[in-house]
């Protein structure tokens, strides 16, 4: 092989490593895209998802702005439970603590586990309201005919009246859809 051939050779060797490279980094960012993408809504409350707030500071209620909170649940259609707030709204002031529960029944003759997917609307809201505590942040497991009562613990913080494209919320809904998860041998 001539001196060019073997410039050419290591030229295209160099390239094609290069699209491999560039082809693997691609095939990993669309892995790490998805769990990317919710933890940027979590901080952000872009898309509707609300804060996950692990400590309160500073934060107090504000009694002279009062929100009405509604709760909204469903189950994905291949899911056998039942599944729904035991309140269907609460009005509270801004920054306040706030404890309700959502109810679940596995309807079925065998253990199923849920994963819960959340939103609040309107989306401008949604990096105002803070989650504290929520059975949603876990799977659930429920035993054949078990019912249960799953907490939530909230706040929406008063920082929303400083939004002037957020401040005119005065009714926000927090919603809860649960879907089975299936396990590696397609029992839940």
């Amino acid at each position: 092989m001539t001196a060019a051939g073997n410039s050419r050779a290591r030229s295209n060797a160099r390239t094609g490593l290069i699209f491999a490279g560039v082809a693997v980094g691609m095939v990993g960012l669309a892995f790490a895209s998805v769990p990317l993408y919710r933890l940027f809504c979590q901080v952000t409350g872009y898309g509707g998802t609300p804060a996950i707030v692990l400590e309160k500071k500073g934060i107090t209620a504000d009694p002279a702005h009062p929100v009405t909170i509604r709760f909204d649940a469903s189950v994905n259609g291949r899911m056998p439970w039942r599944f729904e707030p035991l309140q269907h709204d609460v009005t509270v002031p801004l920054g306040q603590d706030t404890l309700v529960a959502y109810r679940a029944v596995n309807t079925s003759d065998r253990p199923v586990v849920g994963t819960a997917t959340f939103n609040v609307t309107p989306a401008k809201a949604a990096q105002y309201f803070s989650k504290i505590e929520c059975f949603c942040f876990t799977e659930q497991r429920l035993e054949p005919g078990e019912a249960v009562e799953m907490p939530v613990t909230f706040y929406v913080d008063p920082a929303i009246l400083e939004d002037e494209h957020a401040r005119d919320v005065h009714t926000i809904t927090l919603s809860y859809t649960f879907f089975e998860k299936k396990g590696e041998d397609g029992s839940s």
